[in-house]
């Protein structure tokens, strides 16, 4: 509903709004105050490349940046591109690219017997453990990003600060790759978690730092939020401390809990599949503007879900530019209703 102003008054509320920079419920809070349009990127991910691919033709006229999640190490510590994301990305270079791209390299490890490690530090700590594995680890990269023509590199290692030695050796690390990566006029991304010692960590500027803001809540707690407007206030007030370009990066979809106590990550497409199925009512949370609703199974288990919508990814978005931090990454394509409605 519209309500009739006169002209002062109109001019009135604007100004309280722009010197405030409050009333972030609505999802265009902070657009008034922000100097340029939003820049936005994405992951297309190797285990969802279908779906993925779909959103892409969806947002792909608004996309900026587009990151191929990616390559991680074998048993032996070194570098791959799982094959189905190498063949993919040939054949999107082959169209008109109208944005730029980026290999994704993750500290994920394979091991011996074909079980894999998420997240692993072992593999960093021997990599970073003096100058020769270091570079060494630095050229495969360049290898690897040279050959499959993209624009740049994205690096997400993380749980590196839970090791004070392994944060200084990643410091150097990105300093030599950033270097190096120049030399071959390749641009350098930098994911970090939203626990990052942003003021302590001496990171060089260059880079492009591109900071998470999700798993507020998710498989490690109970129900709740990816991230709400606290959460995302805090991080950004951290991540002044980030020398050069910052990225705020939100992540779509949603996760599920269960009272027999079993959790799973769902994407917007797959939540709103299950509240069809069981008529569940979705209401939206005044703090996050996440969609949640609650049913129960055949087997009379409970289940409670929240997930992101547009609407949702706008309302984050409208914080972050409030703070002025205009570059947006979207974790990640695949299972989203309106992607092309978030710029």
């Amino acid at each position: 509903m519209f309500c009739k102003f006169s002209q002062a008054a109109i001019v009135i509320t604007s100004l309280l709004v722009i010197l405030t920079g409050c009333n972030y419920n609505n999802e265009f809070a902070g657009h008034a105050v922000a100097k340029e349009p939003a820049k936005v990127s994405t992951w297309l991910v190797y285990w969802d490349l279908e779906a993925g691919e779909n959103d892409l033709r969806k947002i792909g006229n608004e996309l900026d940046k587009l990151s191929y999640f990616g390559a991680y190490f074998d048993k032996n510590d070194h570098v791959f591109i799982p094959k189905e994301l190498g063949d993919k990305r040939e054949e999107l270079r082959r169209k008109k690219e109208r944005y730029e791209t980026y290999l994704t390299f993750v500290n994920d490890k394979e091991n011996p017997d074909g079980t894999s490690v998420l997240k692993d530090t072992d593999v960093l700590r021997r990599l970073f453990s003096n100058d020769a594995s270091m570079e060494k680890h630095i050229d495969e990269i360049l290898k690897l990003t040279l050959q499959g023509g993209y624009d740049g590199i994205e690096i997400d290692y993380e749980r590196i600060w839970q090791n004070k030695k392994i944060g200084q050796s990643f410091v150097r690390f990105i300093e030599k790759l950033y270097g190096k990566a120049l030399q071959h006029h390749l641009k350098l991304r930098v994911v970090l978690e939203p626990s990052t010692p942003f003021s302590a960590a001496g990171l060089p500027r260059g880079p492009e730092y591109v900071v998470m803001f999700y798993n507020l809540y998710g498989l490690h707690s109970g129900p709740g939020p990816k991230a709400n407007k606290e959460f995302i206030l805090k991080t950004l007030t951290q991540m002044e401390a980030l020398p050069g370009e910052k990225s705020a990066a939100f992540a779509t979809g949603g996760c599920e809990w269960s009272s027999n106590g079993e959790k799973r990550l769902l994407t917007e497409v797959e939540a709103k599949k299950l509240a069809t199925t069981y008529g569940a009512k979705a209401s939206r949370d005044e703090a996050s503007q996440c969609l949640v609703f609650h049913y129960k199974d055949a087997l009379g288990i409970s289940h409670q879900v929240w997930y992101a919508d547009a609407k949702t990814l706008k309302f984050w978005m409208s914080i972050a530019a409030g703070r002025g931090v205009n570059n947006i990454s979207l974790w990640c394509l695949g299972g989203n209703v309106d992607i092309n409605k978030v710029k």
